[in-house]
């Protein structure tokens, strides 16, 4: 007898909906699973051997062929248990075919036939839903998680008897009803870090609103105990709020990499990445034998802060210079090639030198030789792909003795908000979204100059010897700062400011 059951599986952070055909028929007891299967499938045939069998369901000693569909899709993970178990059962008539038809079933089984939680459930089920299937059965654990997609019927189940019942009619599981408002309301009354908090360095403060403002990437130097890492933690609280789309990205991400907690089914902040410098590459941009995403990705929406820069392995750094320009990053491995989103902000802080104090105070005690050796780890393409740099000086006891901040991320947030609604009125034809992500024809369309201005900015090109992404770097911070002060074109002072925004590489690389 033939039967079959829909399922799905992975493929970088997408679902892919698979066919699992289950046919049992006479001759030597043998169990099969065909269709390209990893390790962990072809083990499923002994965890729902034992499932069904402790379920007080006798298993036929017959010969079962399962087979996954299509055939040139590897398939991975412990998620096709439920299929393969609820196939047999409609093989051997312990439940009819009809019952779960046009529903994607997906699960892991446990040895006593509890239904264990799965990774992945978000893209699967929002992959099933764009293919038209309107009912999905998942494992109870991941319910919340399931039911982030909304106009579909999710069942969650405990075990493999619960599942049997709801199909036979015997005793129905209601569907899940989440409140995606409810979900962002709760994580409101959590408490950001504040820029109150921060005493001083209002020229990093500035640095960090106009890089907020246009999602550009910063880099923060300056000596030990300025505040570079204090300033970096609380740029979240003044970037805008995400929304229902980005946060359904990121949550996907998250899920595909095992990292979701069941509590928080939906991931309703951006996320704020801080990996420690021995990370290695495949960490920081996915891979692994099947690939998985990395911190570029888990950042994705949001920011990736890098801090003691150069304490990083130049290649790792290296690593980061194409999803830097492209927005993605694209691993390439035997078993296929994933290309997964890193829409990220780009936040990092370092020392001058070895010691810390280079440039800020007699106390530096480093070689020229070895400062050298320390600042060459940032190559200068990486550093040009970082739009803004500022230094953090020490901060002053005066600025200690202050009781009051001017201004309190709320504050900053709203003209953030304000000048990136501008740029997404602008840019709503174009295929962007920030001044980050200006091409070379879309600065010319947007970032036109006076006279005035062609001519500071020509003299600056030419004395700086900048390279041709600098000169387009400065002008997307100009058409940044004009867009926080509410102005249409890109004057003067607005030219003035960018540059000095982009000095660092002057000062301590050459």
């Amino acid at each position: 007898m033939l039967s079959k059951v829909l399922s799905s599986t992975l493929i970088g952070i997408d679902g892919f909906k698979i066919i699992v055909e289950v046919d049992i028929s006479q001759g030597l007891p043998a169990f099969d699973i065909v269709g390209l299967p990893d390790s962990a499938v072809k083990e499923s045939k002994d965890r729902v051997r034992t499932a069904i069998k402790n379920s007080d369901i006798n298993m036929p000693v017959k010969r079962i062929t399962i087979n996954l569909a299509p055939a040139n899709i590897r398939k991975e993970g412990p998620s096709f248990d439920l299929p393969i178990a609820v196939g047999i059962l409609s093989c051997i008539e312990v439940i009819k075919e009809d019952s779960f038809k046009d529903t994607m079933i997906i699960g892991e089984l446990s040895l006593d036939g509890s239904v264990k939680s799965v990774n992945g459930i978000l893209p699967m089920v929002h992959t099933g839903k764009e293919t038209g299937i309107k009912k999905f059965i998942v494992p109870y654990e991941n319910i919340e998680e399931a039911g982030l997609v909304s106009g579909v019927d999710i069942i969650g189940v405990k075990n493999l008897n619960e599942l049997i019942q709801h199909l036979n009619n015997k005793k129905k599981i209601e569907s899940i009803n989440i409140s995606i408002d409810n979900l962002f309301k709760k994580d409101e009354l959590n408490n950001d870090l504040d820029f109150l908090d921060v005493k001083g360095q209002e020229n990093v403060k500035r640095a960090l609103e106009i890089a907020a403002a246009g999602m550009h990437n910063i880099i923060m130097v300056g000596p030990p105990g300025s505040g570079k890492t204090m300033m970096a933690k609380r740029i979240p609280s003044i970037l805008p709020d995400i929304s229902f789309e980005e946060s359904i990205e990121i949550t996907k991400i998250y899920s595909v990499s095992g990292i979701l907690q069941n509590k928080n089914s939906l991931i309703t902040k951006r996320p704020f990445r801080a990996p420690h410098h021995t990370i290695s590459n495949s960490a920081m941009v996915g891979g692994g034998r099947v690939p998985k995403p990395g911190e570029v990705s888990l950042s994705h929406n949001g920011v990736l802060f890098l801090d003691e820069l150069p304490e990083f392995h130049r290649n790792v750094l290296e690593e980061l210079r194409q999803p830097l320009e492209d927005n993605e990053v694209t691993i390439s491995r035997v078993n296929g090639t994933m290309t997964f989103p890193a829409n990220l902000m780009l936040v990092a802080a370092m020392n001058p030198c070895p010691c810390g104090f280079y440039g800020y105070s007699d106390k530096c005690t480093c070689s020229q030789n070895a400062i050298s050796k320390y600042l060459a780890k940032i190559s200068g393409p990486l550093l040009d792909r970082i739009d803004i740099q500022v230094e953090a000086s020490a901060v002053n006891y005066k600025d200690l003795e202050i009781t009051s901040s001017t201004e309190s991320s709320k504050t900053i947030k709203d003209r953030v908000i304000n000048a990136q609604k501008i740029q997404l009125d602008r840019y709503k034809n174009d295929g962007i979204y920030f001044n980050s992500q200006l091409t070379a024809n879309l600065i010319e369309k947007h970032c036109e100059l006076g006279n005035d201005e062609k001519e500071i900015l020509k003299g600056v090109f030419d004395k700086l010897q900048l390279s041709a992404r600098a000169y387009h770097k400065i002008l997307k911070i100009a058409r940044t700062i004009a867009d926080l002060e509410q102005s249409q074109n890109i004057g003067v002072i607005h030219i003035a400011e960018a540059v000095q925004l982009r000095n660092l590489d002057r000062k301590f690389m050459f």
